[in-house]
C-alpha cells in the first residue's frame, strides 16, 4: 500500500477532500479510502474487457490524457 515506498503526489486540496470523505465514510485512513477508489476505477476498466484503444479513448474522454 502507501507505506511500501511507492509515492503518489496529489494536489493538496484533493488530499484534504479525500481525508474528509474517508473520515465521514468510516475508512480507517485516507490511504485506505484512496486505495479503494483506485481499485474500483481499475476494476471498471478491467471488467469491460476493452481493447487498449477503447481504454485510451475512455481516459481521453475523462480528461486524463490528451
Amino acid at each position: 500500500m502507501f507505506g511500501s515506498g511507492n509515492k503518489i503526489k496529489l494536489d493538496k486540496d484533493l488530499l484534504e477532500r479525500a481525508k474528509q470523505i474517508a473520515e465521514v465514510a468510516g475508512y480507517a485512513s485516507h490511504e485506505e479510502f484512496i486505495t479503494h477508489v483506485i481499485e474500483k476505477e481499475l476494476a471498471q476498466f478491467e471488467e469491460a474487457g476493452d481493447s487498449d484503444d477503447d481504454i485510451t479513448e475512455k481516459l481521453r474522454g475523462l480528461g486524463y490524457i490528451s
